[in-house]
């Protein structure tokens, strides 16, 4: 349906970054308006998020799982999202590679299902806010996995 794809650099090397991309407890933390965590697991959380967009009112039940690809070097993302007269699937992953002392991170976002109120919603405004909660999520990884690194 959307397709989303970049890079991301980070200061620290493959190794020491694995461990927290591939773990849902720490991806968890890293996503900004988090209401509540009802499981959080190494490969699986399930949480409440208020969401910053007008069109979608309330909270909503995001299911999250993820599937490691290729040990140390890659990971999918899967999640679910249901709220009132909404639901919305999404599929990531993310492949690690070294960058001089670093790492580089190549990340793809696919929304392959929208339901309920979300269908009626103009593709360029879905657009638009998929770009943002991209962007707030990588940069919340990237502080936090900084922080941990040095801490």
């Amino acid at each position: 349906m959307l397709h989303f794809e970049g890079d991301k650099d980070f200061a620290i090397p493959p190794a020491a970054l694995w461990p927290k991309l591939s773990d849902a407890r720490f991806l968890i933390q890293c996503i900004p308006e988090i209401q509540s965590v009802s499981r959080a697991e190494a490969d699986a959380a399930v949480f409440k998020i208020r969401p910053g967009l007008s069109f979608v009112p309330g909270t909503l039940t995001v299911e999250l799982r993820l599937v490691p690809n290729v040990a140390d070097q890659a990971v999918g993302v899967w999640t679910r999202s249901k709220g009132i007269g909404s639901s919305a699937d999404v599929v990531a992953g993310f492949s690690l590679a070294p960058l001089d002392q670093g790492t580089r991170v190549h990340w793809t976002t696919e929304i392959q299902a929208l339901g309920g109120l979300l269908k009626a919603v103009p593709q360029g405004l879905i657009q638009a806010a998929a770009q943002k909660v991209i962007v707030d999520l990588w940069s919340g990884i990237a502080a936090r996995a900084q922080e941990r690194d040095e801490g």
